[in-house]
Protein backbone atom coordinates (compact mmCIF):
# COMPACT_ATOMS: atom_id res chain seq x y z
CA UNK A 1 0.00 0.00 0.00
CA UNK A 2 2.98 2.50 0.96
CA UNK A 3 4.17 2.16 -2.16
CA UNK A 4 1.06 2.41 -4.34
CA UNK A 5 0.77 5.76 -2.45
CA UNK A 6 4.41 6.58 -3.08
CA UNK A 7 4.05 6.17 -6.73
CA UNK A 8 0.45 8.39 -7.28
CA UNK A 9 2.85 11.19 -4.94
CA UNK A 10 5.64 11.26 -7.23
CA UNK A 11 2.99 11.22 -10.12
CA UNK A 12 1.28 14.52 -8.29
CA UNK A 13 4.80 15.83 -8.34
CA UNK A 14 5.68 15.44 -12.23
CA UNK A 15 1.99 16.59 -13.76
CA UNK A 16 2.78 20.14 -11.23
CA UNK A 17 6.48 20.15 -13.05
CA UNK A 18 5.70 19.43 -16.51
CA UNK A 19 2.51 22.18 -16.30
CA UNK A 20 4.75 24.89 -14.83
CA UNK A 21 7.29 23.50 -18.22
CA UNK A 22 10.13 22.93 -15.65
CA UNK A 23 13.05 20.42 -15.55
CA UNK A 24 13.69 18.06 -12.93
CA UNK A 25 17.33 19.24 -12.67
CA UNK A 26 15.55 22.71 -12.01
CA UNK A 27 13.12 21.66 -9.98
CA UNK A 28 15.65 19.78 -7.90
CA UNK A 29 17.55 23.73 -8.19
CA UNK A 30 14.56 25.56 -6.77
CA UNK A 31 14.11 22.95 -4.34
CA UNK A 32 17.01 22.57 -3.12
CA UNK A 33 17.64 19.20 -3.57
CA UNK A 34 19.58 16.61 -5.47
CA UNK A 35 18.37 15.66 -9.17
CA UNK A 36 18.14 12.12 -8.57
CA UNK A 37 16.30 12.27 -4.99
CA UNK A 38 13.63 14.33 -7.11
CA UNK A 39 13.56 11.16 -9.77
CA UNK A 40 13.31 8.98 -7.33
CA UNK A 41 10.07 10.69 -5.98
CA UNK A 42 8.68 10.98 -8.91
CA UNK A 43 8.95 7.50 -9.79
CA UNK A 44 7.64 6.76 -6.46
CA UNK A 45 10.81 4.67 -5.37
CA UNK A 46 11.49 7.37 -2.13
CA UNK A 47 10.13 7.75 0.68
CA UNK A 48 9.80 11.95 1.03
CA UNK A 49 10.12 13.71 4.48
CA UNK A 50 7.65 16.79 5.13
CA UNK A 51 10.54 19.01 4.84
CA UNK A 52 10.91 17.83 1.41
CA UNK A 53 7.25 17.98 0.46
CA UNK A 54 7.68 21.48 1.96
CA UNK A 55 10.51 22.32 -0.57
CA UNK A 56 9.06 21.08 -3.37
CA UNK A 57 5.71 22.50 -2.83
CA UNK A 58 7.79 26.20 -2.22
CA UNK A 59 9.93 25.49 -5.49
CA UNK A 60 6.42 24.90 -7.37
CA UNK A 61 4.86 27.76 -6.00
CA UNK A 62 2.00 25.34 -4.36
CA UNK A 63 0.73 25.09 -1.47
CA UNK A 64 2.01 21.30 -0.25
CA UNK A 65 -1.95 19.95 -0.04
CA UNK A 66 -1.71 20.93 -3.94
CA UNK A 67 0.74 17.76 -4.23
CA UNK A 68 -1.35 15.40 -2.58
CA UNK A 69 -4.81 15.40 -4.93
CA UNK A 70 -5.20 12.32 -6.29
CA UNK A 71 -3.25 10.53 -3.91
CA UNK A 72 -5.36 8.27 -2.39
Amino acid sequence: MLANIQVQFGKSIRRLRKRRKLSQEKLAELAGLHPTYLGRIERGRQNISLTNIGKIARALKVKPRELFKGVS
